[in-house]
């Protein structure tokens, strides 16, 4: 096994939760993994509460779907 050495700012290690100073390749991935998620999602509902998607009920939101489905012609 290879190691490998990476500098990460406090504010990110905090941000990013790690907890050891030692961790496999695959826990960080899966660690920035989760990181990126969770601002993909803040994002997304922020998104939703600007143009009021948030508010809609779920038969607009179908309906939203079928409309835009049924203009491509894909069903």
């Amino acid at each position: 096994m290879k190691t490998n050495s990476l500098s990460i700012p406090d504010l990110e290690y905090n941000q990013f939760g790690i907890k050891n100073d030692k961790l496999f390749f695959t826990e960080f991935v899966d660690l920035v993994n989760k990181e990126i998620s969770k601002q993909a999602l803040a994002k997304s509902v922020q998104l939703a509460e600007r143009y009021q998607l948030s508010k809609m009920t779920m038969d607009e939101i179908s309906h939203e779907f079928k409309s835009v489905r049924n203009a491509k012609g894909n069903y």
